[in-house]
């Protein structure tokens, strides 16, 4: 039997029609009582929530009421046909089956996470159930269908973990390609307890090294790499997640420091050289040849080198240079200070993090790690928990301040659902990049490194460098440096209680030296 097809004219007679919403001529989605409506305008008017002015029934309000356009349920607006879900009755968006979207998300997750026996990998239950309860199922559905087919894609490794093909540790995630999508479904299940939470940018880090030692050619060469980072590096790495966090650049530094280290085995190869043989003529002639950055990085190697007896005698290695940044002067800062208070026109997340960073001197490392508990509010008074005592807040930050939590980014995804973070980032659990906000900051004309030092230098010309300390989360070895490099004239205040008087305290007993 020969199959017929529409002829151009037939379909756009057929399946084509100007849209009674948006008036450009589309694909018919239905017929509404108002007329044709396009895909893109009816799911817009479904996915419409609130009460209907009509009934006063909290519905979905796909339809328009005549006269003012306003939104109105589908009882009040005439529709024939409904929009309840077949399975849960939820009315919005129907997708094949008459299901809503959750009831979608629901299906595709249980088949995909099927042990084989027709229920879900019990271990893999948390996970289930924390991106069913995403805030729009529809982003879960999306990513779901992102290169469903091919290797690697999310519906890949959830099918994967479901069978039990791929075991559910951190070591197995560190060796799934693409790394993004392994990294991401990795951060889902320490977020919802199927994994033990382990710092990102550790696992970060270890997910990048076997790649880096499987490309070196030499095999001495992989070995000794491979020894500094299990006693040099990793360790390191380990003890600063333990006690606080690693930073993006702490994770960048520690790879800069194993790339220099493999660039120096190579160099040292191609003169004919070794580790073990090389001397003080060798380090001379490579520190020579390269950048103060590169000279930093491989410090650490030699000296490991050393401490483990792989280099022979001791080695001479020169001191660092100390770059300084440019400061920003006090009226610069406060220009940029007004300009965040003022111009709506730059993004709310980035008017509160420059405002931290010129009124409190944070650094943006320490800025992301703020959670909405620090931000204290003690009747009309609003405190932020940077130190100890929690620092005030004047009123036009604090207004701004509130305003942004009350409009967080990145809150509606399986990731922050109910995230506590100040700055909620894209990742399942995680904050937001520092070294990516700081490039914000930059771009919006607020140098996060060089702000902070003049607000800094600034509250210390103010008040004692203990206060500061305190109020701001610094060492008070810090304050008092640069109080000296500021010629500040509080270097003799002694820290502690102030705030008893001397007729207060107990008198002294006689004989008392």
């Amino acid at each position: 039997m020969t199959r017929t097809y529409a002829t151009d004219e037939q379909y756009e007679r057929w399946f084509m029609a100007e849209c009674c919403r948006c008036g450009l001529r589309r694909h018919k989605a239905g017929t509404w009582p108002d007329g044709y409506v396009c895909r893109t305008c009816s799911d817009r008017a479904v996915r419409t929530r609130g009460n209907c002015p009509g009934c006063g029934q909290d519905r979905a309000l796909p339809g328009l009421r005549p006269g003012d356009g306003a939104p109105i349920c589908t009882t009040c607006a005439g529709f024939t046909q409904t929009l309840d879900c077949s399975r849960c009755g939820f009315e919005g968006k129907l997708l094949g089956g008459r299901l809503c979207e959750r009831c979608t998300l629901t299906d595709r997750l249980t088949a995909l996470l099927d042990n084989g026996t027709g229920r879900i990998r019990p271990a893999l239950v948390p996970l289930f159930d924390l991106l069913v309860a995403m805030d729009k199922p529809r982003s879960g559905l999306a990513w779901l269908e992102m290169r469903r087919d091919q290797p690697g894609s999310a519906s890949q490794l959830l099918r994967r973990l479901g069978l039990g093909e791929t075991p559910l540790t951190h070591d197995a995630f560190h060796e799934l390609q693409p790394w993004r999508a392994a990294a991401h479904l990795e951060e889902l299940l320490m977020t919802c307890g199927a994994l033990p939470a382990v710092d990102k940018y550790l696992c970060s880090f270890q997910r990048w090294l076997p790649g880096h030692l499987t490309g070196i050619a030499d095999p001495e060469h992989a070995k000794t790499i491979k020894l500094f980072v299990t006693w040099h590096i990793l360790p390191r790495l380990r003890t600063r997640a333990e006690r606080s966090h690693i930073t993006p650049s702490i994770r960048r530094f520690a790879a800069e420091q194993v790339k220099y280290a493999t660039a120096f085995l190579q160099w040292l190869g191609e003169r004919n050289s070794t580790l073990a043989s090389c001397g003080q003529i060798d380090v001379d002639a490579w520190f020579a040849e390269n950048t103060e950055h590169a000279r930093t990085c491989l410090r650490a190697f030699l000296n490991w080198a050393m401490q483990s007896r792989l280099c022979r005698g001791s080695l001479s290695i020169p001191t660092m240079k100390i770059s300084r940044r440019a400061a920003v002067s006090e009226d610069e800062r406060l220009d940029a200070l007004g300009r965040l208070l003022t111009d709506p026109a730059i993004p709310m997340r980035l008017r509160v993090a420059g405002v931290i960073v010129l009124l409190y001197a944070q650094p943006v490392s320490r800025i992301v790690r703020l959670s909405v508990d620090d931000v204290i509010r003690d009747g009309d008074t609003v405190l932020l928990r940077l130190g100890e005592p929690a620092s005030p807040v004047p009123d036009p930050v604090a207004a701004l301040l509130l305003e942004h939590i009350a409009n967080r980014d990145n809150m509606n995804t399986a990731a922050n659902p109910a995230s506590r973070w100040l700055f909620p980032g894209r990742r399942a659990g995680q904050p937001a990049r520092p070294d990516h906000l700081s490039a914000l900051l930059n771009e919006a004309g607020i140098p996060a490194a060089a702000a902070r030092g003049a607000a800094i230098r600034q509250q210390l010309l103010e008040l004692p460098a203990p206060v500061v300390a305190d109020a701001l989360g610094y060492h008070n070895k810090t304050t008092s440096r640069l109080t000296r490099e500021t010629g500040g004239t509080w270097s003799r205040y002694a820290a502690g209680d102030h705030t008893r008087s001397p007729a207060s305290r107990p008198p002294r007993e006689a004989g008392d030296s």
